[in-house]
């Protein structure tokens, strides 16, 4: 088990490439020998089971948390019947222990991240403005940029920024 659960966000605009990213940089680091999991925000109501299924049933119905469970995986779904998004820091005491925990979104949360930015996006860099990057993952230059431009197209240099910053040792 890890001794202690470094956090990393994956941070920007929509449209820029986060969840690219993070599906390229997860097997990358799993590669190395680290345990890794997320959390994605989403600024919409979402499901993540289908009309019809018996746990979408459940949660119709009026169950507060429904919790599905077979030999291959289990999902709880708590209903937010008060209308409070959960914070962050409920979330992460939901989370087991991994070597890495990748945060998608929480972009104004004060934790280390790593913004994705593409000019041709068309939105600012937020790298002038949130203390908190501390390396921006781009194909593009940003002028005065007072953090590390990595590669957008590199996993395997992002990976090893990414040890390095945090000092991480794969058990073996």
């Amino acid at each position: 088990m890890p001794a202690e659960m470094k956090i990393l966000g994956i941070s920007g605009w929509s449209g820029n490439g986060k969840t690219t990213l993070l599906v390229r940089l997860i097997p990358a680091l799993k590669a190395r020998g680290f345990s890794v999991s997320t959390i994605k925000h989403a600024h919409h109501k979402f499901d993540i089971d289908r009309p019809g299924k018996d746990s979408f049933r459940h949660r119709e119905a009026g169950a507060e948390e429904v919790l599905i469970s077979s030999s291959n995986r289990w999902a709880l779904m708590h209903e937010n019947l008060d209308g409070q998004e959960a914070s962050l820091d409920q979330l992460l005491s939901l989370i087991s222990p991994v070597d890495l925990l990748l945060i998608e979104g929480f972009k104004s949360e004060d934790f280390p991240k790593i913004e994705v930015w593409r000019k041709k996006a068309g939105s600012e860099a937020r790298v002038h403005t949130d203390p908190s990057i501390i390396a921006v993952a781009t194909p593009d230059e940003i002028p005065d940029a007072s953090v590390p431009l990595l590669d957008l197209d590199d996993e395997s240099e992002i990976a090893n920024f990414i040890i390095e910053y945090f000092k991480l040792k794969a058990e073996p």
